[in-house]
């Protein structure tokens, strides 16, 4: 042995030209010589490369790797040690299913009873020593050197520069070159097995059982992993000197000896015979792969007893033999070209044993396959059960945080390697760190988000900036947009909606919609009561919520709401009372003149057409016959929008009033009074008996059928009564107006329009949509009995509805 590495070593002084930065090379390199590979490390010369390609493989044999376990942070995935498998003997209960496997190729290569007593032979070598090492960076060496080597065909017979990848740095990291060095010796020997066999008469059944034997004591993944990397050094090895022998003087005289100048001289004619071997070799690495691939599954999420990984894992055994029989007659056909030279041709019968192990290994792929994405179906389920428990503990009303990162992390992006936000202002990328020890205002909506909403929201939102350094602006709002997470990727059509919503945005958003995990959505949904309208979740400098929803907060009182807490929003209540500047605040400056002005004002609405006409001709004639300033607004409705439009037109062909034109502000008035409702139900308080909110209940409930009016004498509202009491009041001016001289105009027309209203007992009632949390009960703020419950299925046929109208 020490003659034999005296020789090695002495041939590696040889010197050395051509190529000096061959792929290939470098990849064959960690392979054959650990050592020289970390010179390769230490020194990425070509000539360093080439010497270690050409160095002996024997030159460095080390003791297999000690029986220490790998912790399981030191191979890089967590959870993904390989435990100790079972014996040969218990693994036999699988055999069942290697038959069903195996059977069901037409044409196997071998009778039941073969399959018998070969799958027995398979199982009696497993017998694992509990030794454990993450196979990952071999696997990631061994298909860089088998995918260069399945492109050279193509690349010698169209004569066309193949792309050049370079090797991960990792495969030269000292410790996966220490672990190339303890099993150096292990994959020369399935290498010279490979090699010799091929050359001889031995089966490739009794080939594949000695391979099977000089890894007894390895796990399945192992198994295989260091088989397809003895294999890749003879096919790489092959391949590289086709490669290099026209330019470089000693692989041209190696080339030789394997008769490649001639073999491919003829590349055009063998290219079929390539193409077959190149296939089942793609199989092989893809098996390899998917095998490995069930090692590293987490631990912590799924084990070996969970169903869909024991089914896969019965299947191992199958799988390894099958591959590495595979490896077994791959190496043979290339030993018969550099034996033989391009006069050999593949029988009959070995075209139809490549073909069906070719066959056979894409069957055994796909059902591995199907097994991995169970597993991982499986895994995310525990995964996001997992997650969605961390959030509830985050969000824990007693959990107490430094600041807001950690719970926005687990909200938005939990990971480093990105910038996750947008900002609406730069339209720049930006980190969480924007909003650390900030108070933030989550505005979480689908992407179906109304533009009147959007156009509210700006503007209060811009307003809040210009003075910068106030109180109530010391805040920041983020977009979460929710989207439906089994449509991955997103459509085109869908990302465009997106990004269009996202580009007129002047807040901070989400970068990109699936950043939002699948149990941060359920959480949205479950905890926060999200459906389809969009909602604005507070959360103070330390990450508390301090509001579930401050949407209603800010369409009623807008920044002046802040710091948007269900203490600051009862204390706006207490502060509020039953006036005209509550209903119309923030949407038009002309009412807000009158008001200032003192005048008698009618807020009217409804969406028949005659009954409009009828009350602004009366209204304007009693104004006239009393001699009052009277100012009337048509507000619309809050639904049937392109209904409401008509109306609009009509009031103005005829003069019949002042009418709001803008869409956008008969929506915000609808909103604000909803937006009051719902305010009240979330703090608990939807059937308090204050004034307030007994006539904003009337109101939203006129507006629902017929016509309604709202009369005022600057702020201080007189009247809020229903169409069937308002227009009789009018038209009974006659008898009315003689006590408009002691009790004054306003004092008189509530006299009246209230004699009437005992009498006619308007119908109250409201409807919630199933998208929004509804209260368990209401009382009627007519007659304050609880109102009864029924469910409703209603069609307007309205497609240009007031979006977000509640009722």
């Amino acid at each position: 042995m020490e003659q034999q590495k005296a020789a090695t070593s002495g041939a590696l002084q040889a010197p050395l030209t051509g190529p000096t930065n061959n792929p290939t090379a470098a990849a064959q390199a960690l392979l054959h010589n650990p050592v020289a590979a970390q010179a390769l490390a230490n020194n990425p010369d070509a000539s360093a490369a080439a010497q270690a390609l050409l160095g002996n493989r024997a030159a460095t044999y080390h003791p297999l790797l000690n029986n220490t376990r790998v912790d399981q942070q030191h191979m890089g995935v967590p959870g993904a040690s390989i435990s100790k498998p079972s014996t040969g003997e218990a693994l036999m209960k699988s055999h069942s299913d290697s038959h069903a496997l195996i059977r069901s190729d037409r044409g196997s290569m071998l009778s039941m009873s073969d399959d018998n007593v070969m799958m027995k032979q398979i199982l009696a070598t497993h017998a694992p020593d509990g030794r454990e090492f993450d196979v990952r960076p071999l696997l990631d060496l061994v298909e860089d050197i088998l995918n260069r080597a399945t492109q050279h065909v193509d690349f010698l017979v169209k004569g066309t520069t193949q792309a050049q990848i370079e090797m991960e740095e990792k495969a030269l990291q000292a410790n996966h070159i220490a672990m190339l060095e303890a099993l150096t010796y292990t994959i020369d020997r399935i290498a010279s097995e490979l090699s010799y066999k091929a050359l001889g008469v031995s089966d490739a059944h009794a080939t594949t059982t000695a391979i099977f034997n000089l890894l007894s004591s390895y796990t399945w993944d192992a198994k295989l992993v260091l088989s397809l990397s003895a294999f890749a050094l003879n096919y790489g090895e092959f391949w590289l000197l086709a490669q290099i022998y026209s330019t470089n003087q000693l692989a041209k005289s190696m080339a030789i000896l394997r008769q490649l100048p001639s073999l491919l001289e003829h590349t055009a004619s063998l290219k079929p015979r390539f193409d077959a071997l190149n296939n089942l070799i793609r199989a092989m690495i893809d098996v390899t792969k998917c095998v490995v691939q069930f090692t590293q599954l987490p631990s912590t999420y799924i084990s070996q007893d969970v169903p869909v990984l024991a089914t896969a894992m019965n299947l191992f055994p199958t799988a390894v033999y099958w591959t590495i029989r595979s490896m077994v007659a791959c190496a043979t056909q290339i030993s018969n070209l550099s034996s033989m030279g391009h006069e050999f041709g593949i029988s009959t019968t070995e075209s139809w044993e490549l073909s069906t192990l070719a066959h056979k290994l894409r069957n055994i792929y796909e059902l591995l396959q199907q097994q991995l994405n169970l597993c991982y179906q499986y895994i995310e389920e525990k995964t996001d059960v997992a997650f969605y428990q961390l959030l509830l503990t985050l969000f824990d009303p007693n959990a107490l945080h430094i600041d807001n990162m950690k719970v926005l992390k687990a909200l938005i992006y939990d990971k480093d390697d990105k910038l996750p936000l947008l900002d609406g202002a730069t339209k720049r990328r930006v980190s969480l760190d924007v909003l650390r020890r900030k108070n933030v205002l989550l505005l979480i909506s689908s992407l179906e988000f109304a533009n009147d909403e959007l156009a509210i929201l700006e503007q209060i939102y811009n307003e809040s900036r210009i003075h910068a350094t106030r109180l109530e602006s010391q805040y920041e709002v983020v977009w979460i947009p929710i989207v439906d997470h089994s449509i991955i990727p997103m459509p085109e059509e869908m990302q465009t909606k997106f990004e269009n919503l996202q580009s007129t945005m002047p807040w901070y958003s989400v970068q990109d919609p699936l950043f939002i995990k699948k149990p941060v959505t359920r959480f949205i949904k479950e905890v926060w009561h999200f459906r389809t309208k969009p909602i604005l979740v507070v959360l103070d400098p330390q990450g508390k919520v301090v509001s579930p929803n401050a949407i209603h907060m800010m369409w009623i009182w807008g920044s002046t709401a802040f710091p948007f807490t269900s203490l600051r929003e009862e204390a706006l209540w207490r502060e509020e009372t039953w006036r005209l500047d509550l209903l119309v605040d923030g949407i038009d400056p002309t009412v807000l003149n009158w008001i200032k002005e003192e005048k008698y004002i009618f807020l009217y609405g409804g969406d028949d057409v005659e009954w409009v006409r009828r009350f602004a001709n009366s209204a304007r004639s009693v104004a006239s016959a009393s001699r009052i300033p009277l100012e009337m607004v048509y507000v619309g409705k809050s639904r049937k929008r392109e209904h409401v439009k008509k109306v609009v037109g009509i009031i103005n062909a005829e003069k019949l009033s002042y009418a709001w034109q803008d869409p956008t502000m008969v929506w915000f008035f609808w909103t604000r009074l909803e937006s009051m409702l719902f305010s009240k139900i979330q703090l608990g308080r939807a059937d308090d008996q204050d004034p307030v909110m007994q006539q904003i209940k009337k109101l939203l409930s006129y507006g629902r059928e017929g016509g309604w009016a709202v009369l005022s004498r600057g702020s201080n509202i007189v009247v809020n009564g229903h169409s069937t009491t308002v227009l009789p009041t009018l038209g009974g001016y006659d008898e009315w107006k003689v006590n408009i001289a002691e009790l004054g105009f306003d004092m008189a027309f509530k006299e009246y329009h209230d004699k009437l209203h005992d009498v006619a007992h308007p119908c109250c009632r409201f409807q919630f949509p199933t998208i929004i949390r509804t209260p368990e009960n209401m009382r009627c703020p007519e007659c304050h009995r609880v109102m009864e419950k029924y469910t409703s299925f209603i069609c307007c046929h309205d497609d240009q509805g007031i979006p977000g109208s509640l009722f």
